[in-house]
């Protein structure tokens, strides 16, 4: 399991439909080591306070090998075509991560860097910004159907985190699983 790029952003306008809303869900790629504190990276913000960031939402991680199915996606269903490759944080994710699914994780778990350790909280909630983004207008219900939402971190251990470093996952309670939660995200949506 490996760490592929850490990514930051700022807020700043987003165009949904023909309104502007405050969003900082493009994420760019950061060289070097970032300092991951209590409420997450050293420079990446949240529009919403509400909905993500905080304690329990400080960092937010997606497995990349959702990627191809994403680009698939956005070529086939979009009024425009979208040839190109979806880049690190294109999907608001801190940490594009290889090699860890999450059918393999559980809420609770940990995950060991070499300078700090972060604790599994929460599968992602697709809205409206994520649709906007990725130029879909069905982008979150493709999300909650294909059981691809990536998770939230909180930070146990602060310290500093960089692309290309590997990671080991230490099994919590093992109590719930994070598609076990999206699952039940996904039903509270249908009603």
């Amino acid at each position: 399991m490996r760490v592929l790029s850490v990514n930051t952003g700022t807020a700043r306008p987003l165009r949904v439909g023909h309104r502007n809303v405050l969003s900082a869900i493009g994420k760019t790629a950061v060289a070097g080591p970032v300092t991951v504190g209590r409420l997450g990276l050293h420079g990446d913000e949240q529009a919403d306070p509400s909905v993500h960031g905080g304690l329990d939402k400080a960092v937010y991680a997606y497995p990349t090998e959702h990627l191809a199915f994403w680009h698939t996606q956005r070529r086939e269903h979009s009024a425009t075509l979208f040839d190109d490759t979806l880049p690190p944080g294109f999907m608001g994710e801190n940490l594009s991560l290889a090699g860890l699914l999450e059918r393999e994780v559980w809420i609770g778990d940990t995950l060991h860097f070499p300078d700090c350790v972060l604790r599994v909280t929460a599968p992602r909630e697709p809205c409206f910004k994520f649709n906007a983004v990725m130029g879909l207008p069905q982008a979150g219900r493709l999300m909650m159907e294909h059981a691809c939402p990536g998770f939230y971190l909180a930070v146990v251990q602060p310290g500093s985190i960089e692309a290309g470093q590997a990671f080991t996952l230490e099994p919590g309670v093992r109590g719930l699983g994070v598609l076990e939660a999206f699952a039940a995200k996904r039903l509270k949506h249908l009603r």
